[in-house]
């Protein structure tokens, strides 16, 4: 009996089948994503356009070299985790665990990151609704909008973060235990298919959030 048909779930005819409609199955899922991250985008928009000084203010207010180092860590795990992605497709088992092991590595490093940046913004005072709200600048109330959607649109994505980190942990157990040969390796590719989309997530929040009005600071 083949590698394929062990991995074949009894409801699918043949392996590939299989692949297919989990494939499938993880675009739509991410296609909801994107109408729901879509939502925030649009919001973010509309009140950029209304209060454009004020955002530049406010963005230039956060951390860039900690936005930046999260960027490149980012890449650094898209990078991982299309390596694991790799060494499953073509028969380099004892590499996928390593990398998956780097992968959740670096997320975890992000997510350290992010919450240094969130506490720096609770020692300035710039948590809505906090006693003592204040940026210099500008009125507090237009500011909070800003900080609304800075800690509701990153906080969203690092909860994406936190569950791709639990399911490229569990596709590391599996990998450690000699789960994934090429015939069967649709696991690691579709967790690799929502990890890169949850990257991709932020390559957008960055320079909409730590970019705009840079050019005016000085």
């Amino acid at each position: 009996m083949s590698e394929a048909h062990v991995a074949r779930a009894h409801q699918f005819d043949t392996a590939e089948q299989q692949r297919e409609a989990g494939t499938l199955g993880m675009w739509v899922f991410l296609a909801t994503e994107i109408l729901f991250f879509g939502g925030m985008f649009a919001v973010y928009t509309i009140y950029r356009s209304a209060y454009p000084d004020v955002f530049a203010i406010a963005s230039r207010s956060l951390d860039i070299k900690w936005g930046t180092i999260n960027t490149g860590v980012l890449i650094c795990s898209s990078l991982t985790m299309a390596m694991a992605v790799y060494c499953s497709a073509t028969g380099k088992q004892k590499w996928i665990a390593p990398f998956l092991i780097l992968t959740i590595i670096l997320g975890l490093a992000f997510l350290g990151i992010k919450s240094i940046e969130y506490y720096q913004k609770f020692a300035e005072h710039h948590i809505p609704g906090q006693a003592g709200f204040h940026l210099e600048g500008t009125d507090a109330r237009s500011a909070q909008i800003f900080f609304c959607l800075y800690f509701a649109m990153t906080g969203l994505h690092a909860l994406h973060m936190i569950i791709g980190i639990g399911i490229v942990s569990t596709i590391a157990y599996m990998a450690w235990k000699g789960k994934f040969t090429p015939a069967y390796n649709a696991p690691v590719e579709i967790t690799g298919l929502y990890w890169h989309f949850v990257d991709i997530v932020w390559i957008f929040l960055y320079p909409l959030l730590y970019l705009i009005g840079r050019h005016l600071e000085h």
